[in-house]
């Protein structure tokens, strides 16, 4: 048994070949296909967070709003960048989307990807000592944790508009269970072993930022493997969750190998991103039969308890409907993972 689960960048722009056209158009169809994923048997909607971008930027109004149109997905992100956050808003934000949902919300953070625009944090208010702004993401992220376990930290007002529960005061409201939902997007190896210590999830993408010269799948394996390492040694008392996200196309039909049949011969790529190599997995697109073939041999899949497929949501949602019931129907069944 598997998660799966869609990972929706949320894309819109003006052009008619696109069936996302406005901020609006993304938004109320990323609900429309949360709803959807949920009726075809899929386990989560997760949605990427991008400033200055035409692309989903403002999480928890979303999350709340499917929270509320759907009863069983987990719902979630992947990531959002705490470079840019006041985790202290965050934390109430956070608590109520998850009440709302009734304890399905599953967070993705991290210390965020390339920008839109030059230091974007900082026109956020947020300015990072000795200009590390990966240290300024964890310190936001360790404020975040704290909060979320819920312990009063606040002198109450001693003459308050309404009467206090006794000791310090914590932020409200408090989503009970929040904090082991929490998940980091590592980006390395030694990302990882920290995400461990911390006694958070692990989301993995793919996109690593390193390269030791063997295939994507085997080298984020071997990131899982020292993550779960890592756990055991910290002494953490649950057990951790693991997820991979991978473009995965079955092609069912002449929409199917219109739009994905050259991804056929997709194969792992080498770049260079912020200064040094980085290795992005390739793309699954084929038949039924041959997928199956092929995704038994991704070792990082197996060793994943959730699998996050990226969706193209710009081809809107019956589109996007369809191929997550064609990965449901031809693929999961096929694999054991339902």
């Amino acid at each position: 048994m598997k998660n799966i689960g869609f990972l929706s960048f949320g894309h819109w722009t003006p052009s008619p070949q696109s069936q996302v056209r406005t901020a609006s158009d993304a938004l109320l169809q990323s609900i429309d296909l949360a709803v959807a994923a949920e009726e075809v048997g899929a386990d989560g909607a997760y949605f990427r967070v991008h400033h200055f971008a035409r692309q989903l930027a403002s999480p928890f109004p979303l999350l709340a709003a499917i929270g509320a149109r759907t009863s069983r997905i987990e719902i979630g992100t992947g990531v959002i960048d705490m470079r840019y956050e006041n985790p202290m808003y965050m934390t109430e934000d956070a608590g109520a989307a998850d009440l709302i949902s009734g304890g399905r919300l599953q967070l993705g953070i991290s210390r965020g990807s390339p920008e839109q625009v030059i230091d974007g944090f900082r026109h956020f208010g947020h300015e990072p000592a000795g200009d590390d702004h990966a240290a300024m993401a964890r310190e936001h992220t360790r404020v975040f944790l704290e909060q979320l376990e819920g312990k009063g930290f606040a002198q109450p007002n001693p003459r308050p508009m309404f009467p206090n529960p006794p000791g310090l005061l914590r932020l409200e409201p408090h989503a009970p269970g929040l904090r082991d939902r929490i998940w980091w997007g590592a980006g390395s190896r030694a990302t990882a072993v920290w995400t461990a210590q911390q006694g958070m999830n692990l989301m993995s993408s793919t996109l690593l930022t390193e390269d030791t010269g063997v295939p994507f799948h085997q080298l984020q394996a071997e990131q899982i493997q020292m993550f779960r390492d890592a756990w055991r040694a910290a002494g953490h008392q649950r057990e951790p969750r693991v997820s991979v996200s991978r473009s995965i196309f079955p092609l069912v039909s002449a929409m199917d190998r219109a739009y994905f049949g050259g991804d056929a011969t997709s194969h792992d790529q080498v770049g260079h991103l912020e200064g040094g190599r980085a290795r992005f997995g390739k793309s699954y697109a084929a038949e039924p039969d041959q997928l199956v073939k092929d995704l038994a041999e991704d070792e990082a899949i197996a060793a994943a308890d959730t699998l996050l497929l990226t969706l193209p949501n710009q081809l809107g949602v019956d589109y996007n409907a369809q191929v997550l019931d064609n990965i449901m129907r031809h693929v999961a069944t096929e694999l054991g993972w339902r």
